[in-house]
């Protein structure tokens, strides 16, 4: 019976992890009730500059983009419109970073 709870409560947080917009680090931020980047502006990030490091910031950051979007649409033309939003949106939020 523990085992039955235990698989729910993991399916439960892996669906939870999946459908919300900000996935897990809404869950398990230690600062929830001051979350202060949602729209993501975080003043203190900086891009590095390694190249694997920087293009792993570049993903991360283009999939949190995207996880606040619509999911990607089927039509090519639909999904060139929709890459186009994400660069545009990417784009944005580099320049509204400091520079380091």
């Amino acid at each position: 019976m523990f085992e039955v709870i235990l698989l729910l409560f993991v399916m439960l947080l892996i669906a939870a992890c999946a459908f919300f917009p900000l996935g897990c680090r809404m869950l398990f931020s230690p600062d929830s009730s001051q979350r202060s980047d949602i729209d993501g502006s975080d003043s203190e990030l900086s891009v590095s500059e390694d190249s694997a490091l920087k293009q792993s910031f570049l993903s991360h950051l283009q999939h949190e983009i995207e996880s606040t979007l619509f999911p990607r649409p089927t039509d090519s033309i639909l999904q060139r419109h929709y890459d186009s939003l994400v660069n545009a949106e990417l784009e944005n939020r580099l320049a509204a970073m400091p520079d380091s």
